[in-house]
């Protein structure tokens, strides 16, 4: 599926090297087929010394010699990079982008390139344990899906969606998703020292209580209600710890905290696209489509 072919990942970050990670775990590709972009020369030997990439600091250069371009540079820069990228790119080539809150039709007005798919991945690709949304342009061809769908499936899972709005939806669950998680287990962590156990000890009771809580409703057909039913003896330990998560809202404040991170990445949706300056090229709609 990825012989001849090559990634260039412009912009070389956390979720890049993730990704180059586990794409060459995953033996996609070999080292060579892949060149990474990035401004600082010392981030450019990191990747080298890690995983025999050879990389650049010319985004066109890496651009030019590639199949696959990841657009991976943080939100601020996307603008300057798709301008100084704009009319390079081969109609044949397929444009994968992870960057937040970045609109395909900006991207495709801003590129002169309609092969796009875009991804909203979460942290947990790190390790191989990502979740990843991911959508499509009409120009994108049945080879270039499988390559995509195949490139995300060595982070973890992923979801096709057939329409762009359901990305900002996913960044409010999925993508903001471990923060939620990570500061319930921090509180749990310090509620666990209060009582008394040492900051290692109760660290290790929370992580292994989460993963495996996890990894129990993922295997079980059950659902969640019925979980949470069979831990929660009548006037017992968990019934008295949910009544009291209940009174407190924990239900209403998660909700309100996922419908404001949807709210908030809709609107860096709209900034992005305000921030655009046309290009010589007729615009696409967010679906990729002539308007």
């Amino acid at each position: 599926m990825f012989s001849n072919t090559r990634l260039a990942f412009i912009g070389s970050g956390v979720m890049a090297e993730a990704m180059i990670k586990g794409i060459l775990d995953k033996k996609l590709v070999q080292p060579e087929q892949i060149i990474p972009s990035d401004p600082l020369p010392e981030r450019i030997e990191e990747l080298r010394q890690r995983y025999g990439v050879e990389g650049t600091r010319d985004n066109t250069y890496a651009a030019r010699s590639a199949n696959i371009v990841v657009l991976s540079v943080k939100p601020q820069v996307l603008s300057k990079v798709l301008k100084e990228l704009h009319g390079l790119l081969r109609p044949d080539q397929l444009v994968l982008s992870i960057v937040a809150g970045a609109r395909i039709g900006s991207m495709a007005r801003q590129l002169g390139h309609e092969a796009i798919v875009r991804v909203m991945p979460n942290t947990p690709a790190q390790v191989g344990a990502g979740m990843s949304v991911w959508t499509t342009t009409p120009a994108v061809n049945e080879q270039q899906k499988a390559q995509a769908q195949a490139i995300l499936q060595a982070l973890g899972e992923e979801i096709f969606v057939e329409e762009e709005q359901y990305l900002d939806m996913a960044t409010a669950v999925s993508g903001t998703g471990p923060t939620y998680v990570f500061l319930m287990m921090e509180a749990l962590t310090d509620a666990a020292v209060h009582l008394g156990f040492s900051r290692r000890v109760a660290l290790a009771l929370v992580i292994q209580t989460v993963l495996g809580s996890a990894l129990f409703a993922k295997q079980s057909s059950k659902h969640l209600a019925e979980l949470r039913n069979m831990v929660t003896s009548p006037g017992g330990t968990s019934a008295e710890a949910i009544y009291q998560l209940e009174k407190g809202g924990l239900r209403t404040v998660l909700s309100k905290a996922v419908w404001a991170a949807y709210q908030k990445s809709k609107l860096l949706g709209e900034m992005s696209e305000k921030s655009v300056e046309e290009v010589p090229s007729k615009p696409l709609d967010t679906n990729g489509e002539k308007q």
